[in-house]
């Protein structure tokens, strides 16, 4: 899992990287396909994940709450939202 994981949570930081760039977000249409594709790419990862999945990480990931999901990963406890 560790290797999955870790691919994950890259997976994860750099699509909040994409949401975040101004500059790529001057361009929608390219900032929607980037978006796009690092989203199938954090899908496809978590789904590789070794079953089980940890319940609190399968529950973030289902409801794409990917900052959550990405401080289960880092062992950060995720923050009550």
């Amino acid at each position: 899992m560790q290797t999955v994981a870790r691919d994950l949570a890259a997976a994860l930081r750099e699509r909040l990287a994409i949401i975040g760039d101004e500059e790529s977000r001057r361009d929608p249409e390219k900032h929607t396909k980037r978006l796009a594709a690092v989203s199938e790419k954090v899908d496809n990862l978590a789904a590789a994940l070794p079953k089980p999945i940890d319940p609190q990480l399968a529950h973030f990931l289902q409801r794409k709450s990917y900052d959550k999901a990405l401080e289960f990963l880092e062992g950060r406890a995720p923050a009550r939202r």
